[in-house]
């Protein structure tokens, strides 16, 4: 089955939802594809259901709920929305293929905006596979959709504005066993300080103040808090008991029911690669990020990179950089004037530059720890394949110098998530044993599907007679 739009939007967080409804506003016959059954992205998952619980928003935050304008903004565009729906390929043209309700669908326009935005950096500890240890994102997923609460001992490990962010929102939610492992370097100060006057500029401040008003209110708080913390390691046979670590001062081991780790976010990357965009690592938020031009074009015709798929810059400055890939694709079509498109990108540019311009100092700042792509021989790297550091190593010694080439020496990044989970932890930890750049390193080649589709389903959409989506 197919069908033909102006423009395609792939993800419904900030980015992809402004998008799509700035698209949409201008005339633009706009599709937007999303796996969640509901607007809003991670950042303002289930915004809408939420508008109600006041309880929920108070823990969530002001940010959080400033969400909702957006989402009455999609859905007043006139922007077609179709959610509950996993896109597993994207080709150029550009085209995409998405499955609904175990309907495959094919659909070509003029141009895709990806904006698929950030996965949590992975955190390869011992013990970090065992039950009744999650991310901080899964949690606040759970907080956010269900309203749910870390019971018990609970531990936070890692570090960032995420982490800060979700260690308050526990506290708020009435949490009382909450210990804070800070990870955050001593050393990472001297390189970030020369940011700081920067990041005091445009809406700077307000972020750093909100970190600021964090840190406080943890530190007064009922949580426990250890800082430089290092050498983490989780015990447990079934389930995870109890976590490992060292301060400055001594090892420590504390007993715990529930784990979570974060240590950033970093751009996701499979949609763009399996297209063949061309990307460049970013020492400072040490990731690879898609290149791209002012209006987030990336270096294939028609694909569009927006928000933080293109680099981490956070919900406000999504938003602007989904009007910027908009208002080029606009212009193409004809449906606004090149002297229009440029007056409106300046705005969305102005915009966009004032919420980042404390990103220097944060990426600086929280910037990950070297030894967290070195763990030891026995950690599990790949999850899907079971692959442990020590076989990683060991391939790299046979001659594997790069991800595709350890993928054929151990079928590492070839389960489930296609190296997801384990795609930056490999680049990173090849690139320190050969001695070599994480861009000479390289990642994975990301082949389709990007995610499952039967064989019964494809059959069904070769078929001549198949109807058309909603027909």
């Amino acid at each position: 089955m197919s069908q033909d739009w102006d423009a395609i939007v792939i993800g419904a967080g900030p980015a992809g939802m402004a998008a799509a409804a700035t698209l949409a506003e201008d005339g633009a016959r706009t599709l937007l594809l999303d796996e969640q059954a509901e607007p809003g992205g991670q950042i303002y998952r289930a915004i809408e259901r939420n508008r109600g619980n006041a309880r929920l928003s108070a823990i969530l935050g002001p940010d959080y709920s400033r969400g909702a304008a957006l989402v009455e903004r999609l859905r007043a565009s006139g922007a077609h929305l179709r959610f509950s729906s996993t896109v597993w390929r994207v080709e150029e043209g550009p085209a995409v293929w998405s499955r609904t309700d175990g309907q495959v669908v094919h659909e070509r326009a003029e141009a895709l905006v990806i904006a698929t935005g950030a996965m949590e950096r992975p955190v390869p500890v011992a013990g970090w596979t065992l039950p009744g240890v999650m991310t901080v994102g899964a949690l606040q997923i759970l907080l956010k959709t269900g309203g749910l609460v870390p019971s018990g001992k609970f531990v936070l490990a890692g570090t960032g504005p995420l982490f800060y962010l979700f260690a308050r929102q526990c506290l708020d939610a009435g949490v009382e066993h909450l210990t804070l492992l800070d990870t955050a370097q001593a050393r990472n100060i001297p390189d970030a300080l020369p940011h700081l006057p920067r990041a005091l500029t445009g809406h700077g401040w307000r972020y750093l103040a909100k970190g600021v008003g964090l840190l406080a209110a943890l530190t007064i708080g009922r949580a426990q808090l250890f800082r430089g913390v290092s050498e983490i390691a989780i015990e447990g046979e079934e389930r995870a008991t109890a976590i490992r670590f060292r301060t400055r001062r001594a090892p420590h081991r504390l007993a715990c029911e529930l784990i979570g780790l974060h240590e950033g976010v970093i751009p996701q990357q499979q949609l763009p690669r399996s297209l063949g965009c061309s990307f460049d690592w970013d020492h400072t938020q040490s990731c690879f990020q898609p290149r791209r031009d002012a209006w987030g074009a990336s270096t294939l015709p028609g694909i569009f990179i927006a928000g933080d798929a293109g680099g981490v810059v956070g919900a406000e400055a999504s938003r602007h950089e989904g009007d910027a890939a908009a208002l080029a694709i606009l212009a193409e079509l004809g449906r606004i004037t090149p002297i229009e498109r440029d007056s409106r990108l300046r705005s969305a540019q102005k915009a966009r530059d004032a919420h980042l311009s404390a990103r220097p100092f944060l990426d600086r700042l929280y910037r990950p720890r070297p030894d967290l792509v070195a763990p030891p021989d026995p950690v599990t790297v790949c999850r899907c394949e079971a692959v442990c550091a020590g076989s990683l190593r060991q391939a790299v010694a046979r001659g594997a110098l790069g991800p595709s080439q350890a993928k054929a020496f151990l079928r590492v990044g070839m389960g489930p998530c296609q190296g997801r989970l384990c795609g930056p932890s490999v680049t990173g930890l090849i690139a320190r044993e050969t001695g070599r750049s994480e861009a000479e390193t390289g990642y994975y080649r990301v082949r389709d599907p990007i995610k499952p589709v039967t064989v019964g389903e494809l059959a069904r959409a070769s078929q001549p007679n198949a109807a058309r989506y909603g027909d």
